[in-house]
């Protein structure tokens, strides 16, 4: 499939699609905690590291909101793939501290449930977590804790009713801390069950696997990262804007944004019909005008 011929083909539908955001009315600017200049570490694991990788990573798109309401930070990528809690803080000095962050966000605990017996116990992920923060609070960083996202899109499995106290913990870590939190397993619950009810199947509504995220996933993340620190509807818009024309920023459709690709889904919602099978009806009728075209440029 060639992807920038599809993007063309795309951009030539008239589809309009105004997205999660909708039309936000104007409101008073947000007291936004982070502030111009500051340097954000981002500490997790796969899920981080794929946020900073993708041109449309979690941690790019906080980035580039903040920045879209003029507060320019400069991100410091700490996910590492695979890693539990004790990893995390047996690095922590040298992948955060060590950097002088005013902020980190962290994000800990799927691996620690998911890998099962290779895994961390909720008292063991207790004192590692604990320690994290004591330790960036030591050192004046500011602690913004994400609670666990799902592992699969099914909050009824054994390792999502497992992971609940571990993101009970961290909800009263965060409390008895003072630290910031965005409570990203309820987000990502409330959005799944918000595309269940408009027909959507759970599966790659918000991951690509069932645990990494896609471009959907990241922008739930980042939206709950970016009101944990005080952004407001109006300012999420603006952000949403900007995240939607990020190049190549469907990790499924290389080629296409997010804009780009809301479009084809509609349009296939419209039709009742995959948007795989859109895609490829569009291209096969593409295709199939070229002998026209040729033959009537044959004299």
């Amino acid at each position: 499939m060639h992807f920038k011929r599809l993007t063309k083909i795309v951009l030539g539908l008239s589809v309009m699609v105004s997205g999660f955001a909708g039309v936000c009315q104007a409101q008073a600017a947000g007291d936004i905690a982070v502030k111009d200049g500051e340097k954000i570490a981002f500490l997790g694991d796969s899920i981080t590291a794929g946020g900073w990788q993708s041109p449309s990573g979690y941690v790019h798109l906080v980035v580039s909101a903040l920045a879209s309401n003029d507060i320019k930070v400069a991100p410091i990528p700490a996910g590492v793939s695979g890693h539990k809690s004790d990893q995390m803080l047996a690095r922590f000095n040298n992948d955060v501290i060590s950097k002088k962050p005013a902020w980190v966000t962290i994000s800990c605990g799927v691996n620690d449930v998911w890998h099962g017996a290779n895994g961390i116990p909720l008292d063991r992920y207790k004192a590692n977590m604990t320690a994290i923060v004591d330790q960036a609070q030591a050192a004046g960083i500011k602690v913004i804790l994400l609670t666990s996202t799902m592992i699969r899109e099914d909050a009824n499995t054994a390792e999502n009713v497992k992971l609940k106290d571990y993101n009970a913990f961290l909800t009263q870590l965060a409390a008895e801390k003072k630290c910031l939190l965005a409570d990203l397993n309820a987000d990502m619950q409330k959005a799944i069950a918000e595309g269940e009810a408009a027909g959507k199947k759970r599966g790659t509504m918000l991951t690509a696997d069932g645990v990494h995220m896609n471009i959907r996933g990241d922008m739930m993340m980042a939206t709950g990262i970016l009101k944990a620190v005080g952004m407001n509807q109006a300012e999420l818009a603006k952000a949403r804007e900007v995240w939607l024309d990020i190049p190549n920023g469907v990790t499924l459709r290389q080629g296409l944004t997010a804009r780009q690709y809301e479009v084809l889904e509609a349009q296939a919602a419209k039709e009742k019909i995959s948007v795989d099978d859109l895609v490829k009806r569009m291209f096969d009728n593409k295709v199939g005008e070229f002998p026209h075209q040729l033959n009537n440029t044959i004299d």
